[in-house]
């Protein structure tokens, strides 16, 4: 096949089918890929190197941290315990001989173990009446497990009621009320979202949280309180 010329009488560049029809240009190309790779052996070695490297710290990296995490799950049984039968002390800082959840957390960082952890470590910050430590462990904490999850953004507006923080803790009760919305939590954090909204002086958006409860979870503990004030509010709000 005759190569077209460009006006100025250059062969126009060879294209894609050209390439697929002519075992010359074909060759043309294969040959000058066998010198680029004999002019820059060092560096294609190098780059392969590195991506082996690369590829092998990963590998490592994720072997390491599984058995880290398995190590660090075991050592947190005793903690659990010592927090399910209330002896918080030892939850937090070990018993001398079994590691606490502050143990945990620093030897063992960036673990799934280190993560609950922290959620643990900020419930009992909060039983204990320090608010911010509580608040910094518990938004360090992150789950998939839709209950777990509610319930540290629930306890973390808790927290900020504490600290004087209404609007911050609206934020967060709003969070855990739309998480995987259900009968059996989500009543609850609409009743502390509509505490929260009275406290910084919103009165109809806590009405709407109290008629929230009124209206979808007629069977929930919290309902017969929501009812009784959602009437008050209204009252007050019509003065």
């Amino acid at each position: 096949m005759a190569k077209q010329k460009t006006r100025k009488g250059k062969a126009a560049p060879e294209t894609s089918n050209e390439l697929l029809e002519n075992p010359d240009a074909i060759a043309t190309r294969l040959g000058r890929g066998e010198a680029f790779l004999k002019e820059n052996t060092k560096l294609v070695g190098g780059v392969i190197g590195l991506m082996i490297l690369i590829i092998a710290a990963i590998v490592g990296y994720q072997i390491h941290k599984a058995n880290q995490n398995e190590k660090a799950q075991g050592e947190m049984f005793q903690a659990v315990y010592y927090y399910e039968q209330d002896s918080l002390d030892f939850a937090l800082n070990g018993d001398g001989v079994q590691p606490g959840f502050l143990d945990i957390i620093e030897d063992y960082g960036g673990t799934d173990a280190a993560n609950l952890s922290h959620f643990y470590t900020g419930s009992i910050y909060l039983s204990q009446g320090e608010y911010q430590t509580a608040v910094d462990h518990l938004e360090s904490f992150s789950s998939s497990d839709f209950f777990v999850q509610a319930q540290a953004y629930s306890l973390t507006g808790d927290a900020y009621m504490e600290l004087g923080n209404p609007d911050k803790a609206i934020s967060l009760y709003e969070r855990a009320a739309n998480y995987n919305t259900n009968k059996y939590f989500t009543p609850r954090y609409l009743a502390k979202l509509a505490v929260a909204h009275e406290e910084a002086g919103n009165l109809q958006q806590a009405i709407a949280a109290y008629g929230e409860i009124e209206s979808k979870y007629p069977d929930s503990y919290e309902y017969t309180e929501a009812r009784k004030h959602k009437a008050r509010l209204e009252g007050l709000a019509s003065n």
